[in-house]
């Protein structure tokens, strides 16, 4: 069932017998082969490595037993995609003995590494010698408003050390409740309130169960709080698995926790009071992962709250919603927010499948609880679909192994969960596995080419076919990667479809950041487990990787607009990933992925901090989108809190970085032509003159032209206007087709990148 709780070798004189003794001693080395001289005798390049290393062994005159099993248990990674090698144990003479053999490359010494848990800083290019990191040192100074289920303030992502004196512009405070004394605020977690006034009054009863204090008993809060800001905490792990320094995306940034989300429940006049306090106090980013589907901007009290957030400068980033992979299911598809899709990082949680012969298959797993059989070989038996629950409860002592069938492998990890097996190996085509690796049994899923490794030493053992498991691996420099997670939700905005959302892709599967150590993570048996620190996946846990970058480019750019900071994040996003390929979408058979799914592209902190040109929005150009969505002056106060709105300037064309075009009319005749044109201006924030190019990708079905095509700036702060015209049939016949305009300063090399979606999706928005 799957568990959704949620040195250096210094040679000196010495004697023969102390040598030999160090050349015996073992280090972990990672080996780096050329595969094209691998020997065509070999089926897989595993069989390859171990031969390599058996040869090895036995030329080495240090080794006196079986070479073949030896080279086995030495062998202890065989990668596929990160390298093309495998990493072992070996000593001096092994390792000198392994580099004459054939294909050898080279060979790295395993030393510790520091693994920048919740990885993602390191992912996204964040580093102290260079970018945002230094420059705003570290985020100092940045207040981060989370509206979310409390805090645990205990948590060592929230001490202060190395942080400076509270701001002296915070007006917040600490609020004594339950279990929750203000002396657990500091200069790290400056604020911590709590709203639960519109749950009580909803739900009179829950004031016998209810704690009134900021506490967090859900560990959502304490997760994406942390996620955004956490301090420096070493050790971090989760079981063993992603094991290293757990870091916050703006690690110095302050934390200021609202909560306003309840076990009991949650409702929109609790959170838009969060909100409202937290503009009050002083907050300089809102991170909210929460949202509210299908309902119109006017009615929407996330979009009501945060354009008061917006009037007062305060950035708000927003969770794009986990109803993926369809179009059309995203919520805070509001303008002037940052909506925020979910993707993978370069990190896998692996498990490892010994055969009786010796093949180790690495596959993917989340197993946490106690396994003694990582050495000692037992039964391994074919199940084929594992359907038949009688014949599972039969099996006895022995590791199951099921072929995922037509999309059976939900069905097949819970009755292997119900017949109680002992261990279970899933083959599978499933690439987006987050939902059914965290099993409480052990277990590994293998893709299908493993799978038929497995399948075809079960089928031609001479003798009872054995195997043996092993748990918490993790494996770094994954590639492809990112891609979008299949479970993150997708635009087109229901409540305003002429705003290309989501705005940006962040990483979201897996992340490891904290959690209070009273709340169960996860189960084994009847078992509850506990854990310092969890991996969650989800858009909330992209949201505050987001909010910690803005609160990045908010410290080194204090005069930028939230509109600004945004730009900044959309127009230096990469469409591409590690392998320099488009971005791919998991929940659309990896296909390249489109903006209605990640929006402009994948996050790139460093490059945000320099975009070159930005296009800044005001509260009247979103006043005049609101009056292009017919809206009436009255539902247009609702947001704006002003009974005089002008709508003398009614446009749809916001100042956006990016465009969407809509070809769906019905009735039409293909053969007829249409234009959209949109009008944009954009800001130089370079310094001194340049001058940018404007270069279009060619999309199918459409035709595109910019005018002018250059645009010569000659001072900071300068704007210049552009046109772009889309082209297309008054239908189109695909459902959507997208490309890029880039804006291209040849002598700066700065980028300045936007999609274009044209689109023949239809539905009626709200309005």
């Amino acid at each position: 069932m799957v568990s959704h709780i949620p040195c250096y070798v210094c040679l000196t004189f010495v004697s023969i017998s102390h040598l030999v003794s160090t050349l015996a001693e073992s280090d972990n080395y990672i080996i780096h082969m050329d595969v094209s001289e691998k020997p065509k005798d070999f089926g897989s390049h595993l069989e390859w490595y171990l031969s390599t290393l058996t040869s090895a062994l036995e030329t080495s005159k240090l080794n006196t037993t079986n070479s073949f099993s030896t080279s086995t248990s030495k062998l202890i990674y065989s990668y596929t995609h990160v390298i093309d090698g495998f990493a072992a144990s070996l000593s001096l003479s092994e390792i000198e003995a392994l580099k004459s053999s054939p294909g050898f490359v080279s060979s790295i010494k395993d030393l510790p590494v520091k693994a920048d848990t919740t990885h993602s800083p390191d992912f996204l290019g964040l580093n102290g010698k260079s970018g945002l990191w230094p420059v705003t040192d570290y985020g100092q100074d940045v207040i981060i408003g989370v509206v979310d289920t409390g805090i645990w303030p205990e948590s060592e992502s929230y001490n202060d050390k190395g942080i400076s004196e509270v701001p002296s512009r915070w007006k917040g405070q600490c609020e004594f409740g339950t279990e929750f004394n203000t002396s657990f605020c500091n200069k790290k977690l400056i604020g911590a309130r709590f709203f639960n006034k519109g749950l009580i009054a909803k739900y009179p009863n829950v004031t016998n169960t209810i704690k009134n204090s900021t506490r967090d008993t859900d560990g959502h809060g304490t997760h994406t709080s942390s996620t955004a800001a956490g301090n420096y905490v070493q050790g971090a792990s989760y079981f063993g698995y992603a094991t290293g320094t757990a870091r916050g995306i703006a690690p110095k940034a302050r934390v200021a926790m609202y909560k306003a989300l309840w076990d009991e429940g949650a409702y929109s006049s609790d959170i838009m009071a969060a909100i409202d306090q937290a503009i009050l106090d002083g907050v300089d980013v809102i991170s909210l992962s929460l949202g509210i589907d299908g309902v119109p901007l006017h009615t929407d009290p996330i979009a009501i709250a945060t354009f008061g957030a917006l009037k007062k400068g305060v950035f708000v980033s927003t969770s794009a919603g986990n109803r993926g992979p369809l179009l059309g299911t995203l919520h805070n598809g509001i303008p002037w927010v940052l909506t925020v899709a979910a993707g993978t990082m370069d990190r896998d949680y692996n498990g490892v499948v010994t055969l009786g012969n010796g093949v180790q298959l690495l596959g993917s797993s989340l197993y946490i609880g106690k396994w003694n059989s990582s050495s000692n070989k037992i039964p391994i038996v074919f199940f084929d679909a594992c359907d038949n629950l009688k014949a599972l409860q039969k099996v006895a002592y022995k590791i199951v192994v099921c072929q995922d069938k037509k999309g059976s492998l939900s069905n097949q990890v819970q009755n292997a969960y119900d017949a109680k097996v002992v261990a279970a190996v899933f083959i599978t085509n499933v690439t987006d596995l987050v939902s059914y690796i965290r099993t409480s049994f052990p277990s590994i899923f293998l893709n299908m080419k493993n799978g038929e490794t497995v399948k075809d030493y079960i089928k031609t053992s001479e003798s009872n076919p054995k195997a043996s498991l092993e748990f918490k691996k993790t494996t770094l420099g994954i590639k492809p990667s990112p891609r979008v997670s299949s479970y993150s939700s997708k635009g087109p905005s229901i409540s305003c479809p002429f705003v290309l959302k989501p705005d940006i892709m962040a990483p979201g599967s897996l992340v490891l950041a904290s959690w209070p150590p009273k709340i169960p993570v996860a189960y084994e048996g009847s078992s509850l487990l506990y854990s310092e620190f969890n991996l969650l996946s989800g858009t909330s846990m992209s949201c505050p990787q987001a909010a910690g970058v803005a609160a990045l480019l908010k410290s080194a750019h204090p005069d930028w607009s939230p509109a600004a900071i945004r730009s900044a994040m959309m127009t230096t996003s990469d469409a591409f990933d590690n392998t320099l390929n488009p971005i791919t979408d998991l929940g659309d058979d990896n296909h390249p992925a489109s903006p209605f799914a990640f929006g402009a592209g994948h996050i790139n902190p460093n490059k945000a901090l320099d975009p070159g040109l930005i296009y800044d929005v005001n509260a009247q150009d979103y006043v005049n989108v609101l009056c292009g969505l017919n809206y009436t002056n009255q539902q247009i106060q609702i947001i704006t809190k002003s009974a005089s709105n002008n709508c003398s300037n009614t446009s749809l064309n916001l100042n956006y970085p990016s465009f969407v075009a809509f070809f769906n009319a019905k009735g039409s005749n293909p053969s007829f032509k249409s234009v959209r044109e949109f009008h944009r201006t954009m800001t130089n924030v370079g310094e001194g003159q340049s001058t940018y190019v404007a270069s279009v990708t060619p999309i199918k079905e459409i035709k595109v032209s910019v005018t002018p095509e250059k645009l010569v700036f000659k001072n900071k702060n300068e704007k210049q206007s552009f046109k772009l015209s889309i082209e297309g049939p008054q239908k189109l016949k695909e459902q959507l087709v997208f490309g890029y305009l880039r804006w291209v300063d040849s002598a700066s090399k700065r980028v300045v990148s936007s999609p274009i979606v044209a689109t023949s999706y239809s539905s009626e928005f709200v309005s």
